[in-house]
């Protein structure tokens, strides 16, 4: 295909969840290279940019005129510029706008191309400490009292962790919800993920309810364990099992 014919591709970027240097090497070299940069934040993506010195054209995507945006950066694809296209942080579309773009892109035949990174949701499974061989990711929780006691009992329902997003001022309500219909349940709250005030709590929701500290946070991620989930006493049990490997190899 000749230069003059030629299609761009969209690379769709993870950036970092919260520390600037959790970010790969090809996505720098990436977001270096590319025409433009669409971002669900221009604000922070020029922030990330700055900090590793990167110099680009930055385009804002979202949260309205979605599908006039995507129309304009698919015009742009399909005069053979690149794109980047990346949230404000972690892996792009995972609870964020952007799938108007990325259909219409294979569509008309143009190269989608996956350059995968960070994720608060696998991060904060790794600290959980609940049996993780299945998930469930439900996105942002809804505020209204009704749904969230709704949503957290069809929760407590499923095999494997649930894993959602909510703002820091709802964290406490959620807790109590939990706590009222099901105060044995152990939950995992993780505040600010990689960044220098990162904050996780783990327990019963009344006990990570106690132990919250009052200071402002912008990103929290839960974790509340499933049907499956059983606590042990992890000191008891962890002894017993060293003690049972030290007889049998001895």
């Amino acid at each position: 295909m000749s230069p003059l014919n030629r299609k761009g591709t969209l690379y769709m970027v993870a950036v970092s969840i919260g520390h600037p240097d959790d970010v790969t090497v090809r996505a720098i070299r990436i977001l270096g290279e590319v025409d433009i940069i669409a971002s669900e934040d221009p604000t922070m993506t020029q922030e990330l940019l700055m900090h590793h010195g990167i110099q680009a054209t930055v385009t804002s995507y979202g949260p309205g005129n979605l599908r006039e945006k995507a129309a304009v950066l698919l015009h742009r694809l399909q005069r053979g510029s690149d794109v980047a296209f990346v949230s404000d942080c972690g892996s792009p579309l995972v609870a964020d706008p952007g799938y108007i773009l990325v259909a219409a892109a294979h569509a008309h035949d143009i190269r989608v191309v996956p350059v995968p990174g960070p994720s608060a949701i696998i991060a904060a499974l790794t600290v959980a400490g609940f049996p993780c061989d299945s998930f469930y990711f439900l996105g942002h929780l809804p505020s209204a009292p009704t749904r969230i006691a709704q949503t957290l009992n069809d929760s407590l329902r499923r095999k494997g962790p649930t894993v959602a997003f909510c703002t820091e001022t709802m964290v406490a309500r959620i807790l109590k919800t939990l706590d009222d219909i099901s105060p044995q349940c152990f939950v995992a709250v993780a505040y600010d993920l990689t960044r220098p005030n990162e904050h996780i709590v783990r327990g019963t929701a009344c006990k990570v309810r106690e132990r919250l500290l009052p200071a402002r946070r912008r990103e929290v991620t839960l974790v509340l364990e499933g049907r499956d989930g059983t606590e042990w006493d992890i000191q008891g049990d962890c002894a017993q099992s060293f003690s049972s490997r030290r007889i049998k190899t001895r």
